[in-house]
């Protein structure tokens, strides 16, 4: 008899395991997730928070941790101090070099956009981009900081900053644009999403030319330090957002504007990491020029 409830007391606690498995999804993950939100911007923390409430939702606590700048961030990742980062393509393909991280899926945009890429703008009446470093000769050149459409596009044109009068970094797309209607530049390299979004607002620019190679727009990045396994849950998680009609789902659609989330690797990045390489990105690139 006291074998028999030995054996009865052991299968009941080998079933509430089992049931405690089965009906909490993520806790077996002791340690949150922890998402990077660069320079700890109050408009983007509450634009992705929607994110953070989906995975909750789902069994994984999700937490924000703020970065200071793309250096600490990159620290971060090496020290497995976060787990992942929204990241426009020039970061994440740095982090990609340097071996920190790997992307796992990107936003397809409601307009059915999930890429981008740089465009020239000057003033109307300007010469058209010749592709050529000598173009850029005694103009003042802005662009967006650490952007594939911006600073590294502009650093991957062998001999352009030694031909430039001046190399302006703004702090957004928005920014160089601004720049480039007050005359404090001569040109302007962005992200053709912004420019067409932008454009009407500035009728004394034309777009002149551009980078036709397309980089992933606003790629989720993991960190090589994660648990692979946990990482692709969180994969799996996202994927499955595009088809889950739950209140937290839509929540994340109206705010990021998208439809889904679509599977991303680092063959996504075939244009933008060589394009970086060019720019002089390798693995001791510091997140400055």
């Amino acid at each position: 008899m006291r074998i028999f409830r030995i054996l009865t007391t052991l299968t009941l606690a080998v079933l509430a395991i089992l049931a405690g498995a089965v009906s909490a999804p993520g806790s077996a993950h002791a340690a949150p997730f922890r998402i990077a939100i660069m320079q700890d911007s109050p408009e983007m923390a509450r634009q992705y928070q929607p994110v953070l409430d989906y995975l909750r939702a789902r069994g994984v606590e999700a937490s924000y941790v703020s970065t200071r700048d793309y250096t600490e961030a990159a620290l971060m990742f090496a020290d497995g101090k976060v787990d992942g980062m929204f990241s426009g393509s020039g970061i994440a393909g740095t982090l990609i070099i340097k071996g920190l991280a790997r992307p796992i899926v990107r936003p397809l945009a409601t307009d059915g956009t999930s890429t981008y890429h740089a465009v020239v703008v000057a003033r109307r009446g300007a010469q058209r981009f010749t592709g050529e470093a000598d173009y850029f000769r005694g103009k003042r050149v802005t662009f967006c900081a650490l952007a594939s459409s911006g600073e590294f596009f502009f650093h991957s044109i062998g001999g352009a900053v030694e031909a430039a009068a001046k190399a302006i970094t703004a702090p957004t797309h928005g920014d160089a644009l601004t720049a480039l209607s007050r005359g404090m530049a001569d040109i302007a390299i962005v992200k053709n999403l912004v420019w067409d979004a932008q454009q009407a607002r500035y009728p004394d620019l034309v777009r002149v030319g551009g980078d036709m190679g397309e980089n992933p727009n606003n790629a989720f990045v993991i960190s090589r330090k994660t648990n692979a396994a946990f990482a692709n849950e969180i994969k799996d998680l996202l994927l499955g957002l595009g088809d889950d009609t739950s209140a937290e789902a839509e929540a994340v659609r109206e705010s990021l504007g998208i439809t889904r989330f679509i599977e991303t690797s680092v063959s996504d990045f075939s244009h933008t990491i060589p394009m970086l390489r060019a720019a002089g990105v390798g693995a001791s690139f510091a997140f400055k020029y």
